[in-house]
């Protein structure tokens, strides 16, 4: 395969602790450009403000890479698929379920790769996972996700805005690992979203869902922990309990075989590349409808004001 030129489009802490090392240790792809209006990029890395700015001065790219917060996403995107570059949305995809809908037509028109990534669906135990529960009867689903919201995005006030997701930024991750994996679609029965006096998007929420065949799925979603963090799945079937933790990283099933490995991003790289490579896109947006069923469906309840 010819190597991709890839321009990585905003510098936060997900571009620089992921994708930029993910990039650089990938013989596919060359890290060619960066862009970001409030950062000086990358050592020997031409680096501009703008992304308009980098498709009319060079260097070339072959893909983007969009990193930046959801909401200002769109836009940057269809730039990109018109000039007939492939796109790697971060997740979420987008802002709204229509935005992504009318990037996926776009790439479609201009004939080029748009891959939604999903990074929990590559730690190492979910793809074990998903064949052992093929053939199984679920009979309940526990999934918690808790963690120190000042750890992980610090001074971040995007993400409290509207299309910033709040707490369901790093839920949306345990949602894409359970649509991956689980042998039945499910849908929200119920949900309650807690947002602080101060913000604009829920610090916790607790949901229920339920799978076609009737089988309860509850979640459990706070920004407020502090200590030891919870990335935990636990999946009852007739057969046995299966658990994931650490965000899918490490599988424990009832013979008590794990799994463990840090392969995320290299994981979606690799994928990116098989999707060019095949000129086909890859867009699942299940994990992005669910989350906005529950800002539908869910009942909000007003919490304290929280500051970072």
């Amino acid at each position: 395969m010819t190597v991709i030129r890839v321009g990585v489009v905003g510098l936060g802490k997900i571009a620089r602790d992921q994708h930029l090392p993910a990039i650089q240790s990938d013989p596919v792809f060359e890290l060619a450009a960066t862009v970001s209006p409030d950062d000086h990029g990358v050592t020997g890395i031409t680096h501009h403000q703008t992304l308009s700015a980098l498709l009319a001065s060079g260097p070339e790219v072959d893909a983007i890479a969009l990193c930046t917060p959801p909401q200002v996403r769109f836009d940057l995107a269809v730039a990109a698929l018109e000039r007939g570059l492939h796109v790697f949305l971060e997740k979420p995809p987008g802002a709204t379920l229509t935005e992504v809908a009318l990037l996926e037509q776009a790439a479609a028109e201009n004939g080029a790769t748009l891959f939604a990534g999903w990074h929990s669906r590559f730690a190492a135990g979910v793809a074990p996972a998903k064949v052992w529960l093929a053939d199984k009867r679920i009979e309940r689903v526990s999934i918690v996700w808790r963690e120190d919201v000042r750890v992980w995005h610090p001074g971040q006030a995007w993400i409290w805005e509207p299309g910033g997701l709040g707490v369901f930024d790093p839920g949306i991750n345990a949602l894409s690992i359970a649509t991956e994996i689980l042998p039945n679609a499910f849908f929200l029965s119920a949900a309650t979203l807690w947002t602080p006096a101060n913000r604009k998007a829920p610090i916790a929420a607790e949901l229920s869902f339920r799978d076609t065949t009737g089988a309860p799925i509850t979640m459990d979603l706070d920004w407020r922990q502090t200590g030891p963090q919870s990335w935990d799945i636990a999946i009852e079937t007739t057969a046995g309990t299966l658990s994931l933790s650490k965000g899918g990283a490490v599988l424990t099933l009832p013979t008590g075989e794990l799994y463990a490995e840090d392969r995320e991003y290299s994981g979606l790289y690799a994928r990116f590349a098989a999707l060019i490579d095949g000129r086909v896109s890859e867009v699942d947006v299940r994990p992005l409808q669910l989350v906005a069923d529950a800002y539908l469906r869910g009942r909000r309840q007003t919490v304290e004001a929280f500051e970072d």
